[in-house]
């Protein structure tokens, strides 16, 4: 185990170095953070139904809370495909300990590109928008609040992303995901929507790290246009401890499922799909 977690943050170290460094990479992360907060900067005159707080400082701890899950969902099923499609996983599988330390070493660049992509969004998000405030208490609850985030979703995003051998096909993972965003009380009260719509997106996690966020950064005032009237702590606790536990019990099936599934003529053959679909 020592010598997995040493090898993994040795490769996530690399790794999250090599994309702090590339154009693109920064780009995948850095131009979804813009739009979230241009988005948020032009809602800044609305208010929450009911009161005089601005809406965009409503939103913008929903859309931390976002970001957080589309970390760990999307970003890490992106990963796991496009690295089994270029033969990135088959050589992992290949060394000792190869895919222990993998899986380690993409929670670390992931989570550390999370946490700068957050920071990105907080500091200009604090200045742009009026309302924003952390107590102590918020403080203590974020500390517990973006550990069981990661542990939340990564897993599921790993799950999703053993299932998918072709890049393409993620898109189908995307619709999906922006439906429960649009759902899930980001960008617009939950207490708004009919009755069934609010019940399913209190299923998934979207919402409840919305939730947590809110709590961390508004006041407690601002609790009363949430369901229930209140943050439900224990309720975001215990939701999102369900996923990860779920999805702790299912990765690393779907994980050794797909690793025994790679080979040299399968990569070969994804390879020549993908040349194939380019000569088109």
């Amino acid at each position: 185990m020592m010598t997995v977690l040493r090898t993994g943050f040795a490769r996530g170290g690399i790794e999250l170095r090599q994309t702090l460094t590339t154009f693109a990479d920064l780009w995948t992360y850095l131009f979804p953070a813009a739009i979230l907060i241009g988005t948020v900067f032009f809602m800044r005159d609305a208010h929450v139904p009911g009161t005089s707080f601005s809406l965009g400082a409503s939103t913008l701890p929903g859309v931390f809370g976002m970001g957080l899950a589309f970390g760990g969902l999307v970003t890490v099923a992106q990963l796991l495909v496009v690295e089994r499609e270029d033969g990135t996983l088959l050589r992992a599988k290949a060394a000792p300990n190869g895919m222990g330390g993998y899986l380690v070493g993409k929670a670390v660049v992931v989570g550390g590109m999370t946490a700068i992509s957050l920071a990105l969004q907080l500091v200009p998000g604090l200045f742009l928008v009026d309302g924003l405030h952390v107590s102590l208490s918020g403080w203590l609850n974020l500390l517990w609040l973006v550990p069981l985030a990661f542990v939340a979703t990564m897993p599921i995003g790993a799950v999703i992303g053993s299932t998918f051998e072709n890049p393409r096909n993620l898109g189908l993972v995307m619709l999906p995901v922006f439906g429960l965003v649009a759902i899930s009380g980001i960008f617009y009260p939950i207490t708004g929507m009919p009755g069934w719509l609010q019940a399913v997106g209190q299923v998934f996690p979207i919402y409840w790290l919305g939730l947590g966020m809110r709590s961390v950064f508004l006041p407690d005032s601002l609790a009363v246009v949430e369901l229930t009237h209140s943050w439900r702590h224990l309720e975001t606790f215990g939701v999102l401890a369900v996923w990860a536990v779920l999805g702790l019990s299912l990765a690393p099936w779907f994980l050794r499922q797909m690793a025994r599934r790679e080979s040299g003529s399968a990569v070969a053959a994804r390879r020549e799909r993908a040349m194939a679909t380019v000569g088109r």
